[in-house]
């Protein structure tokens, strides 16, 4: 019985996997587009800053396909999809407007939520499939994603935020 278990969570990490593989793929093609568009150095920093860190996020989820003798592959994400979907829209909507960067953080920050949860999840399973390497991992992701996360939060409430609201007034 605890080998069908076993063997299904492997099946849900796996595909776990592959769905953040294929964000951060995604994410790698957005934050460029991110930096390109915000009218703060800051928040452009933080994106370009958050780009570097994303390729390591690649690479760190390829050794862990490794582990498990797959090769990296995604697997279609319609929600990082429709969360990426919505950061291109506020792109096109605020594009030249104060709240283009308390816009785009925003944005960032759906994304950064979407990855901790899913980053959460699997360092969990990788502890229950005694996967400690695994989960060495994914926790070091997931605790750079909680401090990108943090990040975003700061240039929200010191920054973007205020000259959002100051401007349009």
């Amino acid at each position: 019985m605890a080998k069908t278990s076993s063997q299904g969570l492997q099946d849900l990490f796996l595909d776990g996997l592959k769905d953040i593989y294929y964000a951060e793929k995604k994410i790698l093609k957005t934050l460029p587009k991110m930096a390109k568009s915000a009218s703060d150095a800051a928040v452009s920093q933080a994106f370009e800053k958050h780009r570097e860190q994303t390729e390591g996020h690649v690479e760190r989820l390829e050794e862990v396909f490794a582990m498990l003798e797959k090769a990296p592959r995604g697997k279609t994400c319609p929600a990082i999809d429709g969360i990426i979907e919505e950061g291109s829209e506020i792109m096109e909507e605020y594009k030249g407007t104060p709240a283009i960067d308390a816009g785009l953080v925003a944005a960032a920050q759906a994304v950064e939520h979407y990855e901790m949860a899913r980053y959460r999840t699997l360092c969990a399973w990788a502890e229950e499939l005694d996967m400690p390497d695994a989960a060495k991992l994914l926790k070091t992701t997931l605790d750079e994603e909680s401090e990108t996360d943090a990040t975003l939060a700061q240039l929200a409430e010191s920054d973007a935020n205020q000259r959002a609201l100051q401007k349009a007034a």
